[in-house]
């Protein structure tokens, strides 16, 4: 059962006064069970669930096959915002969307929740849009719907780009929302409705409505991005039908929700009114109804305000003073008279919990290839200096093709899409200063876009489930065990060897659980590592199978394949995929550097067998395993038992001693020195090694020991391990009780390539024009909130777009663009 202590407030600080009618509705909390059971339950379901939310930054949004995606990933707590310092490990996708198909995966290492790192696409990656999606292991316990997505565009890298065509239906879809929940007999209402194309586009409509009798009860306009609203009082005995038009097409029929003949509205003001978010509450049930309706404002999973009030009162007014909210959605809730949630309404609130990120070149404008200095400033609300962490990525306008300014941020996503299900169009828009129009279409959004991190019934219910996905502090390898027959086997002792790259190899051993279930985590590795996994019962049988979970790719579902059109009708597009060739063509020559060319040598000379793991030329006695020796050893020293002549081993089969001719001194036995594959070892890490990874053990007693000095004065043991030779294959070995695989570790970071032109080097007589000058994925500002970035200009006399988001520790986040000209 997995309970979470961080960062969730007392139950007691979390109500506030509200007003209904003009009244003061203070009420003692442990004298209200229900409020008190409607908080303590919440409290419970956000420490058994606690959320997180991921955002990612990249450099841009379109590139070339063979070009690298620059990225850097956030991870928050999702109730209180502050930095997320649980999860270590970020998974980014890139999905063919069409396809339904996984394309590439990067395993982020995730520090102080910073996850810098970077996909680099392959030559042969299909030009079209892709998806880009990014996650952490705990978040696979929720829906899909709170991934972070984006998309990115590959590009043809020469020919004519060829028009995308977009996806077309019979007519446009369009849902029609009564505020709160549901329309009410006799009731005003407000119905905000949605119009969307076959992608879920938005698309402008206007129409009217028609009750049974054919009068016009209201006329339909959208407002932004199909989303409109409009007022309905429904009488007895009508139904209602809206006809909606796209220009001059012709009217289509929709019929809208049927009414209730009682029940409740909730109508939310969160316009009018700078200092209250005002509820108006409406009801029609009978007179002889009793009891009180309870109002539950909570923002992420932290209730904020409470007010109640008589269900006598047909009409009451809670005034919810803003101050008392943090910024962010607000979920408005109605309980009636039984605590049954009846009514639901989404607001936004602000209140200053932006930060402002300015970054001020040092000089107006510079000219090709001069050094371009930068000052970088960051302030809250109150215009008081701030340290945060942020990412900047400088990109020439005239060839990264980037979309307007609407586009998402990590403010927009932190604090609006990030809670919401479905596609944001334009969540940039909304929170433009710019844009006076912003908050009212904001608050249409919130009409028209479910909220589903959690439901009430949910919560109130109390029968939660386990999780199914642990949090990850690192990297996970988790999988089962069973008998051939897939029966459980009951549990299983499992010993884990890893070997990179480099040739280090470590050494775990772990139990399953009666299921055959087992996992260690934690697990730290960069890049591609060998394992191989060896499973025995406790009865020594080692005829078992097992499974690794991270050897099954996880299936790609998505619930509406996001349509991007691929036709950029820009001039600067030849340009950009010239440039970016030419940009492309040096990062594979970095690449190719990594690697070291040797250039052919002839030696004629008679061949000599060495093996680098020997010192010695040759041992006292040797013990070649097959797999027969092998099957009938538990230990590595159960190998040599009786097989080499003066070589004693006695005692518990967990911690023998071992005696070469009867070594001993003063103060006992002297043990022989162990090795394996020539390096010095302790005991322990012999036992622990699987007998199947074993090729041969050589014996080294007495003179011929000395070689090795002091610390063989009871002989040498040379355990040599097939895996010690680089030129085996671990995938080829295939044994019972015993799984190898190759696993990816996290991506290793690398380090963004620009030229410096304050020194002088061949390369710099190569045209420069890269479409990303300058990509820096952790900037820390002081406590005085400033930094100073530097590089380099391009050869390019154009516009650069600087993109720079962040936030503080305590989650206050902030997204600045600027731009400047190189002349």
């Amino acid at each position: 059962m997995l309970f979470f202590t961080k960062r969730v407030r007392p139950l007691s600080a979390c109500v506030a006064v509200a007003l209904i009618a003009g009244v003061s509705v203070a009420f003692r909390l442990t004298n209200d069970e229900f409020i008190k059971r409607l908080m303590e339950q919440l409290d419970t379901y956000n420490r058994r669930f606690p959320k997180e939310k991921v955002y990612v930054q990249t450099d841009r949004t379109y590139y070339l096959p063979g070009e690298t995606v620059w990225l850097k990933g956030y991870l928050f707590d999702g109730l209180s915002h502050e930095v997320d310092s649980i999860s270590g490990v970020l998974y980014v996708d890139l999905i063919d969307p069409a396809a339904r198909k996984l394309v590439m995966q990067a395993q982020l290492k995730a520090v102080g929740g910073q996850a810098p790192g970077q996909l680099t696409l392959p030559e042969t990656v299909a030009p079209g849009s892709y998806l880009l999606r990014a996650y952490t292991g705990w978040m696979r316990n929720f829906s899909e719907d709170f991934y972070f997505t984006k998309s990115l565009v590959v590009l043809p890298p020469g020919g004519a780009l060829s028009p995308t065509a977009a996806p077309t239906a019979a007519r446009p879809d369009v849902q029609f929302m009564p505020e709160g929940g549901e329309l009410v007999m006799g009731l005003d209402s407000r119905v905000a409705f949605k119009v969307v194309d076959a992608t879920g586009r938005g698309m402008e409509a206007e129409g009217f409505v028609l009750n049974s009798r054919n009068d016009t009860i209201a006329g339909l306009s959208s407002m932004h991005l199909g989303m409109g609203a409009f007022k309905l009082k429904p009488e007895p005995d009508q139904t209602y039908t809206a006809y909606l038009r796209q220009g001059t097409e012709p009217y289509a029929r929709y019929a809208l929700p049927a009414a209730r003949p009682q029940g409740y509205v909730l109508t939310v003001d969160n316009i009018s009114n700078k200092a209250s978010i005002r509820a108006f509450i409406t009801n029609n049930k009978p007179a002889s109804t009793a009891g009180e309706v309870t109002l539950v404002a909570q923002v992420r999973g932290t209730i904020i305000q409470v007010a109640r009030g008589a269900v006598s009162k047909k009409s009451l007014l809670v005034q919810l003073p803003r101050d008392k909210f943090p910024d962010g959605i607000a979920q408005l809730t109605l309980f009636d008279e039984t605590n049954t949630p009846v009514c639901e309404r989404l607001v936004y609130t602000e209140n200053g919990g932006k930060l402002t990120i300015s970054v001020t070149p040092q000089k107006p404008s510079v000219k090709p290839r001069e050094k371009v200095t930068m000052d970088v400033s960051v302030t809250d609300a109150q215009n008081k200096p701030v340290a945060a962490n942020l990412s900047m990525a400088v990109t020439d306008v005239r060839q990264a093709l980037e979309p307007d300014s609407n586009d998402a941020t990590l403010v927009s996503h932190l604090l609006l899409t990030s809670d919401l299900k479905g596609t944001i169009e334009q969540s940039g828009y909304y929170f433009d200063p710019t844009k006076r129009d912003r908050l009212q279409k904001l608050d249409l959004l919130l009409m028209t876009q479910g909220w589903r991190r959690f439901t009430w019934p949910e919560v109130l219910a109390g029968n939660l489930a386990e999780p199914k996905y642990p949090v990850e502090p690192g990297l996970s390898l988790t999988g089962q065990v069973v008998r051939p027959n897939q029966k459980q086997a009951g549990k299983v002792r499992l010993t884990f060897m890893f070997l990179s790259r480099d040739s280090a190899r470590s050494f775990l051993t772990e139990e399953t659980n009666e299921a055959g279930f087992y996992g260690l985590y934690g697990l730290d590795f960069t890049d591609t590592t060998n394992v191989l996994i060896q499973a025995i019962t406790q009865k020594g049988n080692r005829n078992l199978n097992l499974t690794l979970d991270q050897l099954v790719k996880p299936a790609v579902t998505l619930t509406q394949v996001p349509y991007n059109p691929l036709v950029v009708q820009r001039d600067e597009l030849a340009e950009f995929r010239k440039r970016a060739g030419e940009y492309l063509e040096i990062e594979r020559q970095i690449r190719r550097n990594r690697e070291i060319l040797l250039q052919e040598v002839k030696v004629k000379a008679k061949r000599i067998e060495t093996d680098s793991r020997k010192i010695y030329n040759s041992a006292d006695a040797t013990v070649k395993v097959t797999q027969q020796l092998a099957g009938g050893a538990m230990s590595v020293l159960d190998l040599l038992r009786g097989r080499v002549a003066g070589l004693n081993i006695s005692g518990s089969p967990m911690n023998p001693t071992v005696q070469i001719r009867g070594a001993a001194n003063f103060s006992g036995v002297v043990e022989p020195l162990f090795l394996i594959d020539g390096m010095p070892v302790d005991k322990q890490a012999v036992l622990s090694l699987p007998v199947m990874d074993v090729d041969y053990i050589d014996v080294l007693k007495g003179a011929g020991a000395a070689i090795f000095g002091s610390r063989a004065g009871g002989g040498v043991i040379n355990v040599m391990t097939k895996r010690g030779n680089p030129t085996y294959d671990p995938s080829q070995d295939k044994a019972e009780g015993i799984l190898v695989a190759k696993l990816p570790g996290f991506t290793p970071v690398r380090q963004f390539y620009a030229p410096r032109y304050d020194e002088s080097r061949p390369e710099h007589n190569r045209p420069d024009y890269r479409a990303t000058l300058h990509w820096e994925p952790l900037i820390q500002t002081g406590a005085d909130g400033k930094a100073t970035i530097s590089f380099f200009a391009s050869d390019a006399r154009t516009t650069l777009r600087i993109i720079t988001e962040g936030a503080t520790a305590e989650g206050l986040p902030g997204s600045g663009r600027q731009l400047m000209k190189v002349e």
